[in-house]
């Protein structure tokens, strides 16, 4: 396995971990989506249908549950079924998934509901996933398009993860020192959010970080910045509201913006654990693996058993 690779493995793998919260059931992939170095080989056509993905939020009524299952019969071939259950609704997810599941001849069906919705990230991803399963031209437009459409949403993190595959995929999600409350997993995950919101209206600095990573995992990256960005003006001399803010901001084609933020809080707050943390963090998100090794391990020895040397410790652990 390449360096990279490996890094690309071992963030999945940390995120998966990491990601025992409502957004868990949240998101649905009905396959995986092409490997990042696939979308540079020569054109042509891939066999197999294209990735399906929906994101359906915290949606549990009926049209949610027909979709949340018409993708899971996608995924694992069982194709008729799935169409039946698209073919009861008329959702623009419901119009892609039907699309989808008669594979190769809905190409021009695809491109039709691509130019109707052109500022919709949904179709505009599915736009370009099918360009790129058929082999034409313009599937890089098409997930720009989708990434720029509407940022806040999950479709443009998958498509920006697709315009840089020589980065790790998705998008650093800050790790809060204060555990979920107790209990909020036994509520359904609309409740959750629900519960999350109304704690950080005004409320304590966990409160909010707590509810901007919720959204973070929700795949609402502008969400989170601003339910970040308020919280760093509130607490000015909070390094984990500073943190934050930083890490809200990151974007593959502006890291900077983050960075620029992180290291100077590492002269400031020489002894927080959260900063060095994410500064690790955000250094694996650019492949830059020794730099993250010294991050998380300053992480590990400015905090000896807090939560944030914990999990510094775990990335260690895999990236060994």
């Amino acid at each position: 396995m390449s360096p990279q690779a490996r890094v690309t493995l071992v963030v999945a793998v940390l995120a998966a971990l990491a990601a025992a919260f409502v957004a868990g059931a949240a998101v649905l992939f009905a396959e995986e989506v092409p490997p990042p170095d696939a979308v540079t080989r020569p054109a042509e056509p891939r066999p197999g249908r294209p990735t399906l993905v929906l994101d359906l939020g915290v949606r549990a009524n009926a049209e949610a549950r027909d979709l949340r299952r018409a993708a899971s019969l996608y995924r694992n071939g069982r194709i008729r079924e799935a169409a039946r259950l698209f073919a009861r609704h008329d959702s623009l997810e419901a119009k892609l998934g039907a699309a989808l599941v008669a594979w190769p001849e809905s190409l021009s069906r695809i491109e039709q509901l691509g130019a109707l919705y052109p500022r919709s990230a949904l179709a505009q991803l599915h736009v370009g996933l099918a360009r790129f399963w058929a082999g034409e031209p313009g599937a890089i437009t098409a997930w720009r398009d989708a990434r720029d459409a509407q940022p806040d949403t999950l479709y443009a993190i998958r498509a920006n993860d697709l315009l840089h595959p020589e980065l790790a995929p998705d998008v650093p999600i800050l790790v809060p020192s204060a555990p979920f409350p107790r209990g909020l997993d036994r509520k359904a995950p609309a409740k959750q959010l629900e519960t999350l919101r109304r704690d950080a209206k005004g409320g304590p600095l966990d409160a909010r970080l707590l509810y901007g990573t919720a959204l973070q995992r929700l795949g609402r990256p502008l969400s989170a910045q601003s339910v970040y960005t308020a919280a760093a003006r509130a607490f000015p001399d909070e390094p984990e509201a500073l943190v934050a803010d930083a890490i809200g901001r990151y974007a593959k084609e502006r890291p900077a913006e983050a960075f620029s933020r992180l290291g100077p809080l590492t002269r400031r707050f020489r002894r927080a654990a959260t900063v060095r943390f994410h500064l690790g963090l955000l250094l694996l998100w650019q492949r830059d693996v020794q730099a993250a090794r010294r991050q998380l391990r300053l992480a590990v020895s400015a905090e000896p058993g807090s939560r944030l040397a914990e999990e510094a410790q775990r990335y260690l652990d895999a990236l060994r």
